[in-house]
């Protein structure tokens, strides 16, 4: 059976295959690719045999590079931006690359407790036979010092101040104590971590000062352009739609820049000719929203359609995107529409199909 969502290691199996057989520059200590490489898999480009690297990331190479050079030194790595910005795809395509597999990564939430960053116990073990290694349950932190392997921490700013420090004899020393056994676990070489968080999102713990020097930060911004926008929405949709099998052409360019276009006029309180100030809505209006966004049209337009991809197919998911908070955000869609859309040729289609949602 087909998973709905392979691990990046699988899905492109074969690039990291190619980019393994090509690679002759040094590698770090544990490291599956060299920095070279792990670049060119999540930037794309063409090997000298021919092979095309197709890219992962679309934005400034150097972010990338600086987020590689991290790992391959002692210090954490920290992604920052709002949501929708690529952080946990590229944390994903980073530890694929550098050690092979995707598998160690704990999901920050507020209910995330210091057994989810050290270890916990194996109780009926532990009551039969009291503490011992054999009845410890190591954590994903546990085995990446173990096994000098790159762990992935999800939403760390989610988890709890106390929680969060549980991190800093880990990141600072490369050991875990464990006093219950009066020993710990020492890290091996390529052993690291890569963090993701967002200061936008309701429920954001802060990091200690203390914590935040042990990482370095990179922040991936949004796309600068409407094309490098435009690029992304267009690649991932693609790729997502074969993967669900939906029976539904491909989007066309002229709803992906559309849709676009209304995020980024929206985000950033102006027209792109710049002649008409907007109200922005509470939300971020992500390049990973208008992904959702695409997704859901196409199916709609896949089932309950012709299969081609329409504004009506795409108004619910839109409105919704744009309507997080149901007074404001409704006013400053309704205006938008009325000022904008309403006024911007070739858009009729899309004006009225948002007024019947709204209706």
């Amino acid at each position: 059976m087909t998973a709905l969502r392979p691990h990046a290691e699988d899905l492109y199996a074969e690039e990291l295959a190619a980019l393994k057989a090509a690679d002759d520059r040094p590698k770090p200590p544990s490291w599956q690719l060299s920095p070279w490489a792990v670049v060119t898999y999540l930037l794309g480009g063409k090997l000298e045999n021919g092979f095309e690297i197709e890219p992962k990331y679309i934005g400034q190479r150097r972010l990338m590079e600086i987020a590689v050079a991290t790992l391959a030194t002692d210090r954490a790595l920290l992604l920052l931006g709002v949501p929708g910005t690529a952080k946990s795809w590229v944390s994903e395509h980073l530890a694929a690359a550098i050690s092979g597999h995707t598998s160690l990564l704990v999901q920050g939430t507020a209910g995330t407790a210091e057994d989810s960053l050290r270890y916990s116990w194996n109780y009926a073990r532990l009551l039969a036979e009291g503490p011992s290694l054999e009845a410890l349950v190591p954590s994903p932190l546990y085995r990446g010092m173990q096994q000098g392997q790159l762990v992935r921490i999800e939403e760390l700013t989610r988890i709890p101040s106390d929680v969060q420090d549980t991190l800093l004899t880990m990141l600072s020393e490369k050991v875990l104590p464990i006093p219950e056994l009066s020993t710990e676990i020492q890290a091996t070489q390529g052993f690291n971590v890569i963090a993701t968080a967002n200061d936008r999102d309701r429920g954001v713990n802060e990091l200690s000062s203390a914590l935040r020097r042990r990482f370095n930060a990179v922040v991936l911004p949004l796309p600068a352009t409407l094309a490098e926008e435009v690029r992304i929405v267009q690649t991932r949709v693609e790729k997502q739609g074969r993967t669900l099998q939906l029976p539904a052409e491909a989007p066309a360019l002229a709803q992906i820049q559309r849709l676009v276009t209304v995020f980024r006029e929206l985000r950033q309180g102006r027209t792109d000719n710049g002649k008409t100030k907007l109200k922005s809505p509470s939300g971020t209006l992500s390049t990973g929203e208008a992904i959702s966004v695409m997704n859901a049209g196409q199916a709609l337009a896949a089932y309950f359609g012709d299969g081609t991809l329409r504004a009506a197919d795409l108004a619910a998911g839109l409105t919704g995107a744009v309507i997080k908070d149901p007074v404001p955000d409704r006013v400053v869609w309704l205006e938008y529409l009325e000022t904008v859309v309403k006024e911007r040729e070739g858009w009729q289609d899309l004006y009225r199909a948002c007024r019947e949602v709204m209706e």
